[in-house]
C-alpha cells in the first residue's frame, strides 16, 4: 500500500504550448556535445584529445577529485573540438557522430545476483553514476559516501513538464529493472502522482512508493525527501531523475550505454510542440523549431531551465526544451494599470483570476519590475511545502551566516525547490542563484 502525502502549499502555472502526446524521431545529428558544467560540483579532467575516436559509453573526462566518476560520450565518433572559455574552462567537448553507431560493451548483469560493489563499479565505469546527485549541496554524488536512501521522482508539476508515464510507455521494464539495480546500493524511495497509481510503471520491486498529491512543486524530489526522510547534518541521500533510471535498466539488460531519451518540446513560440526522441548532447536545432520574433529558447523547464539558443546542445539532465516569447519588444498602453485578462497574478492584481484555474497563459520572460528590499510577509511560505522557513533561509544565505543556514535546513534544499517562490517574488530576487551560491560556499567551508 502506497503512503499518501497531501501537499497543500504550492502553485500550478498553466502555460500555452504544452506538448501533445505524440513522439517524433529527431534522427542522428552530425554533431553532439557534452558540457562539463552540467555536472555541478565536478572539476573535469580530460581523458581524450582532439582527433580521438570514441564509442558510445567511452569516457570523455573524469572527476578530478576522485578520478572514479567517468562522464561518457552519448555517441560513437571522433572528437571534433574541445572548446574552452575564460581561464581555459572546458565549455564543450564536441563529437562528430559516425553514420553507423557502435557502443562500448560492459556486459549484461543479472540484477538478482549482482553485489553492491559490482553494481557501483558498473555505474562508475559506464558513466551513469554521473546522473546521481546528492543532498546536501545538490552536486554530483560521491562514490565514497554511503547514502541512507536514494530518491526518485516519477513526475513533475512544473509548467510544460514532460509526462513521465507517457515517456516511459514501452520502457516500463527498463525502469523497473533500473529501480531494482538501485536497490542494491541503498533503500529506494519513488514518488508518484495519484494519476500514476494504475499505470504500468507500478508495482516496483525493491522500492518504497509514496504518492504526492498537490500543486507544484509536489513533484520535486526535495519535497519528497523533506516529508519522508529529512537530511540532517552528516547524512547523505542520493537522488536520480526517473529518465536516468531507464538508462540504468538498459545498461543492466544489454550491457551497453544508451543515452536516448524522450524530451517534451513546448512553449507558445514552438512551431510544433511534441515529444522528441533524441540523445543527450544533441543540438537544440534538431529538437525544436521556433516561430519568428524575439524568442527565448530554454534548455529545460521554464522555471528551472537555463537560457540557451538553437546552436546550443541538450544538457545532461534536461527533460524539456521550451520556446517562450522574450518580451523585450512589448510596449503596453498604461502599463500595470490595465485590467490584464491574459496575464497571470497570484494576488488578484489582474482580472485574469476570474477566468478560473484551468486558463492557459502565454507569458513572456520579462521580470516586470526591479530588485527591491525583501518584504517579510510570508510570501515564499505560501508556495513552499517543506518544513523550512524559506524567507529566513534566504536572508541567512545573503548575509553569509552559515550557522543559521544549517539551523534553517540548508542541507535539505536545492535551487529548484525555490523556483515557484522566485516566480511569485515581489522583490524580484534571483532566489535559485542565491541558493546555488550559498550551497557552493557551504560545501567549500565544510570540505
Amino acid at each position: 500500500m502506497e503512503t499518501l502525502y497531501k501537499i497543500k502549499k504550492g502553485l500550478d502555472l498553466n502555460l500555452e504550448g504544452e506538448a501533445p502526446l505524440t513522439v517524433k524521431e529527431a534522427g542522428l545529428a552530425s554533431e553532439y556535445a557534452i558540457c562539463p558544467s552540467d555536472f555541478t560540483g565536478v572539476v573535469p579532467k580530460l581523458v581524450v584529445k582532439e582527433g580521438d575516436s570514441v564509442l558510445a559509453g567511452s569516457p570523455l573526462f573524469v572527476d578530478k577529485a576522485t578520478e572514479r566518476i567517468a562522464f561518457v560520450s552519448p555517441v560513437s565518433g571522433k572528437i571534433k573540438a574541445i572548446e574552452r572559455g575564460e581561464r581555459r574552462k572546458i565549455l564543450y567537448i564536441r563529437i562528430d557522430a559516425d553514420s553507423t553507431q557502435a557502443a562500448k560493451d560492459f556486459g549484461s548483469v543479472d540484477v538478482n545476483k549482482v553485489q553492491k560493489d559490482e553494481m557501483l563499479n558498473l555505474l562508475l565505469q559506464s558513466g551513469l553514476f554521473a546522473f546521481f546527485r546528492q543532498r546536501p549541496y545538490d552536486v554530483v554524488a560521491s562514490p565514497v559516501d554511503t547514502p541512507k536512501a536514494i530518491f526518485v521522482s516519477a513526475f513533475s508539476k512544473m509548467p510544460l513538464a514532460a509526462d513521465f508515464s507517457f515517456v516511459a510507455a514501452g520502457q516500463e521494464n527498463d525502469f523497473k529493472l533500473g529501480i531494482k539495480a538501485l536497490s542494491k546500493l541503498a533503500q529506494v524511495h519513488v514518488g508518484v502522482s495519484p494519476e500514476q497509481i494504475n499505470t504500468q510503471i507500478l508495482p516496483l520491486e525493491g522500492a518504497k512508493v509514496s504518492v504526492f498529491d498537490g500543486p507544484n512543486p509536489a513533484g520535486n524530489v526535495g519535497v519528497h525527501i523533506n516529508h519522508i526522510s529529512p537530511v540532517n547534518k552528516g547524512e547523505v541521500v542520493w537522488t536520480m531523475g526517473a529518465e536516468a533510471v531507464i538508462f540504468i535498466g538498459r545498461l543492466v539488460r544489454t550491457g551497453k550505454v544508451d543515452l536516448t531519451r524522450i524530451v517534451a518540446v513546448g512553449g507558445s513560440m514552438a512551431v510544433e510542440p511534441s515529444y522528441v526522441k533524441t540523445k543527450i548532447g544533441a543540438p537544440l536545432s534538431s529538437i525544436i523549431k521556433t516561430k519568428e520574433g524575439n524568442v527565448r529558447v530554454v534548455d529545460g523547464n521554464p522555471l528551472v531551465g537555463k537560457k540557451a539558443c538553437l546552436k546550443c546542445f541538450l544538457s545532461a539532465y534536461a527533460t524539456e526544451v521550451c520556446a517562450l516569447p522574450e518580451g523585450d519588444d512589448v510596449n503596453e498602453l498604461f502599463g500595470w494599470i490595465m485590467p490584464r485578462l491574459n496575464d497571470f497574478s497570484t494576488s488578484h492584481s489582474y482580472l485574469s483570476w476570474l477566468m478560473g484555474k484551468n486558463k492557459k497563459y502565454n507569458l513572456d520572460c520579462r521580470i516586470k519590475g526591479g530588485e527591491r528590499h525583501m518584504i517579510m510577509s510570508a510570501e515564499y511560505e505560501r508556495v513552499f511545502p517543506m518544513d523550512i522557513y524559506p524567507s529566513y533561509l534566504i536572508k541567512a544565505i545573503i548575509t553569509g551566516d552559515i550557522d543559521r543556514q544549517e539551523a534553517l535546513g540548508m542541507y535539505e534544499v536545492a535551487p529548484e525547490d525555490f523556483a515557484v517562490a522566485e516566480f511569485i517574488d515581489s522583490s524580484k530576487l534571483e532566489l535559485q542563484r542565491i541558493v546555488r551560491e550559498g550551497l557552493d560556499i557551504l560545501r567549500k567551508e565544510n570540505s
